[in-house]
């Protein structure tokens, strides 16, 4: 059986932001938390930096240009939210070949599973905007890689995030080549997924938001997982499945207010690789948010033991929460598998 990967890169430390909830000490934790636990039969992969080529697949190369100039002059405020140092060209560039690195070797079949955990992270940055802390849309660049080099047909993208990855959301808007799936606190930064929002053209139906309430925990995450995004998927029939995973939904993240555990994450991630496994299909993952050091480093461990164990774990057998019910019967008319 092929390697379970973990790509990384030393330059996600170099990325300064300051005094800010994404810090260096964000992988500084799960390193340890990783080392701890033996570091969980991984095989560790330094990630390459990604090429023009692969960022202008998603982004106009007017902003990957703007982006180099802004770090090559010494940074600074983007916006309110999202920072710059001179360490976060290489750190961005490395963050997206992360993510084609992923998807190059779960589709040439050279691994298992492969976790692509850099920063910054990368769902909120649009085509053409840098915004919410990122600066390239990892998840969306392995989309496109998957699609355009690897023939994968159809891509599934799910974002358990507890913030929407609007920027993702955007990027695909209009095409049925990508399933965007999208679980997230509303109201909450940034301000957009409303359950209304599902796509357009080409791409109408094929953008799912679920929204939940601040206070929702592990039932409401994981039977939308289990009763929803896995009809969704069995019926879409992606050639390759990945997860925008954030850990920002755990109860003692500073930034929101779900309430999810890490035993919810794992179930979550049981659910996913169940999933993929059952479709034949390879499944990754790309690390997006998570503020409380703790909580990042033990969920985030957590749920790459559970995608890497040799033997899958359980699937969990969930009741059917009222917003996965709800989110059924909104959905049926375009997805009669969840009728």
């Amino acid at each position: 059986m092929p390697p379970a990967v973990l790509l990384s890169h030393p330059s996600s430390l170099e990325h300064d932001t300051g005094a800010h909830p994404e810090r260096a000490e964000r992988l500084v934790a799960f390193e340890r938390e990783l080392a701890a636990r033996g570091g969980l039969g991984l095989a560790r992969v330094e990630s390459p930096a990604a090429s023009r080529e692969a960022l202008h697949a998603v982004h106009p190369p007017e902003h990957v240009d703007a982006i180099e100039r802004f770090v090559a002059a010494g940074g600074g405020a983007i916006d309110a939210d999202t920072v710059c140092s001179p360490g976060s060209w290489d750190a961005a560039l490395h963050g997206a070949g992360g993510a084609v690195a992923m998807v190059d070797l779960l589709c040439g079949g050279e691994a298992s599973f492969v976790a692509s955990v850099h920063r910054p992270p990368g769902h909120h940055a649009e085509a053409a905007r840098a915004m919410g802390f990122c600066l390239f849309n990892h998840v969306a660049v392995a989309a496109r890689r998957a699609l355009s080099e690897h023939g994968a047909g159809r891509v599934l993208v799910l974002d358990w995030d507890v913030h929407h990855g609007n920027g993702t959301n955007d990027i695909f808007h209009a095409t049925d080549e990508v399933l965007f799936v999208s679980i997230h606190e509303s109201p909450l930064y940034p301000g957009t997924g409303p359950a209304s929002d599902t796509g357009s053209g080409a791409g109408s139906g094929y953008t799912v938001n679920l929204p939940v309430p601040g206070g929702s925990g592990d039932e409401t995450f994981v039977s939308l997982v289990s009763h929803v995004v896995g009809p969704l998927a069995r019926a879409y029939e992606p050639g390759i499945v990945l997860v925008s995973a954030g850990f920002d939904a755990h109860s003692d993240d500073p930034l929101a207010g779900c309430r999810v555990t890490e035993a919810g994450f794992a179930a979550m991630a049981a659910s996913v690789r169940a999933l993929a496994e059952a479709l034949g299909v390879p499944s990754g993952l790309v690390l997006e948010g998570g503020y409380d050091l703790g909580a990042l480093s033990r969920s985030l461990c957590d749920v790459l033991e559970t995608f890497a164990a040799p033997d899958g774990p359980a699937v969990p057998d969930v009741a059917v929460d009222p917003l996965a019910a709800a989110a059924q019967r909104r959905l049926a008319t375009r997805w009669p598998a969840l009728a």
